[in-house]
Formats: C-alpha cells, sequence, structure tokens
C-alpha cells in the first residue's frame, strides 16, 4: 500500500489542529519509552502497529459483522514529548490528550497511560479499568523512580483517576513483592493471574469483567507483555506463561455493549521481534476495540 503509514488506512489529520477535529475517535502515536525498566525501545512501537495494522483492512469483523471503518477514526499522528524528560514528557502528553474526545493511544511504555487517565478523569470522574497485562504495575516506585512503567496505577489509584473497585487485571503472573500484591487487593482491584485466565476459560473471565465494571465509564490498558512470548517476543518484559493471542481475542469479543471511552496498546518494542508477530498482535487487538466500539454504536 502506498501513501502515509496511517492506521488501518485511517485518514490523517496531522498537527495540533487535527486533534480537536469532528471525529469519534482519533489515534495517536506516543513514543515515549524513558521510564522502562528493562529493554528499552518501545518508543518505535507506534510505527510498527501502523504497518502491521495494514493487514487488517480486508472487510467486517467475523463475529460482530460491523466495519471499524463505519466509524469516524482519524489517525492524528504521534503526540509530542520532552527529550530526556519523563515527567514533562507525562504533562505534555496529558495537555495534548484532554481535548481529544474519545483517544486511542499506541505506546510507547506503559508510563503513558498516567497522563491519559489524568486527561480523561478530568472529564468523567474515576473510570473503571480492564487491564491486560503481565505486571500488576502498582509499585510505589521502580528501582527508586518514582515514575516509571511499573507505577503507573499506583499513581492513578492514589490520584483519584480509577475506581478500584471497579478495576480487574487479567494475565498477571510475574515476580512481586507481597506486599505490593496485598495493597493492590486492599484497594479493591480484581486481578486474574494468567493461571486463573488458562483454567477458568475466556467466557469465565469476560463475564467476570462485567460483573466487576459493573456501569460507568471504562478505559481499557492492554500491555502487550499480557501474552505469552510464544505471541509477542517483541517486548522490553517478557514473561513466561502468559495469555495465547486467541485466548485475549476471545476475551475482548465478548465485552461488546461495555461502555468504553479509550484505550491504551503499549510495550511493543519492535526489535526484538523480526517477524513482525507483536506488532500485528497490537494491531489486531486495536482493531477488536474499533470493532468493539462499532457494534456497540449500532445496537
Amino acid at each position: 500500500m502506498s501513501g502515509i503509514p496511517t492506521f488501518a488506512v485511517a485518514p490523517t489529520f496531522l498537527g495540533l489542529a487535527g486533534r480537536d477535529s469532528s471525529s469519534e475517535v482519533c489515534i495517536a502515536g506516543i513514543p515515549l519509552d524513558l521510564g522502562t525498566t528493562n529493554r528499552s525501545g518501545a518508543r518505535f512501537g507506534p510505527s510498527a502497529v501502523r504497518q502491521a495494522s495494514r493487514m487488517l483492512v480486508d472487510g467486517a469483523h467475523p463475529l460482530h459483522w460491523v466495519e471499524p471503518a463505519s466509524l469516524a477514526v482519524a489517525d492524528i499522528g504521534d503526540l509530542s514529548i520532552a527529550l530526556g524528560d519523563l515527567r514533562s514528557s507525562l504533562k505534555m502528553i496529558e495537555e495534548q490528550a484532554a481535548p481529544i474526545a474519545h483517544l486511542i493511544a499506541i505506546g510507547g511504555e506503559h508510563t503513558i497511560t498516567l497522563p491519559l487517565l489524568r486527561a480523561l478523569a478530568g472529564k468523567t470522574g474515576p473510570l473503571g479499568l480492564v487491564h491486560f497485562d503481565a505486571h500488576i504495575d502498582t509499585w510505589a516506585d521502580n528501582f527508586g523512580q518514582a515514575y516509571a512503567h511499573g507505577s503507573v496505577f499506583y499513581h492513578a489509584i492514589n490520584e483519584g483517576l480509577l475506581d478500584p473497585r471497579r478495576m480487574i487485571q487479567i494475565g498477571i503472573r510475574s515476580p512481586m513483592q507481597r506486599e505490593v500484591f496485598d495493597w493492590t487487593i486492599a484497594r479493591g482491584v480484581t486481578i486474574l493471574s494468567a493461571q486463573d485466565v488458562h483454567e477458568i476459560g475466556a467466557p469465565a473471565v469476560a463475564e467476570r469483567v462485567r460483573a466487576v465494571v459493573t456501569e460507568g465509564p471504562l478505559y481499557l490498558s492492554f500491555d502487550i507483555d499480557a501474552l505469552d512470548p510464544a505471541f509477542a517476543p517483541g517486548t522490553g518484559t517478557p514473561e513466561f506463561g502468559g495469555l495465547a493471542s486467541w485466548q485475549a481475542q476471545a476475551i475482548l469479543r465478548r465485552l461488546n455493549g461495555l461502555p468504553f471511552v479509550g484505550m491504551d496498546l503499549v510495550e511493543v518494542a519492535p526489535a526484538y521481534d523480526v517477524a513482525e508477530i507483536t506488532s500485528l498482535a497490537g494491531a489486531t487487538v486495536i482493531w477488536e476495540y474499533l470493532s468493539l466500539l462499532a457494534s456497540h454504536k449500532e445496537m
């Protein structure tokens, strides 16, 4: 395909002027990886995911029978960040995200979720959260740093951006300190480990999601390392024993009708995957989300 490699060849609006366009949904890259704690490289995720998304333009969703293209979707390019300055970058991301009604962000590392939640919760109040990840991401600090990709939801909960009783984490399996796990559970967060998913199956997981998030605005944050490295090797912190691609897809496809108001897909680091399967997995997660929005619109 020729032309600018936007997500699934969506129309392009470049520059700040396009970011308050009339589009129902805006897609933006956020090429930030200053807060990674293992392998860097997620700054190249947005371009790789956009390129892989060109596989997903051949027709309707085979379950919901909607076309994501039926939504008014615009790819607005990449948000600006402050070179080498994580805190300033977070502030800039929040300011740029605030005017956008419904944003799908392509990371970049998971720290980008914090300013996105700040921008969104300022308009909606505390959000519910569906969070796919290998890591709990509620550490108070990461190797002495207050802000990094493992502390995102610690800050989001403490700042009142999320209602932790409406928050579910799916695929958790990494080593962690028991006090971090206990702190998270004590706030009311529901945690389903990768082993839980394997044992109870996608339909039961989706029902659990619905029971936890109940009503109210809802955000989806999908860290690609929720998938097992066999299905997504191109990430900075791969963890053994994760979800298969089909399991994540099967769960997402059962979340139709939920009131999602934004999402991010993070931690794709394409340099560690020469076959581009990680980028395609990330692009497909976003395509599944767009299909959920389109099916909800038709309900």
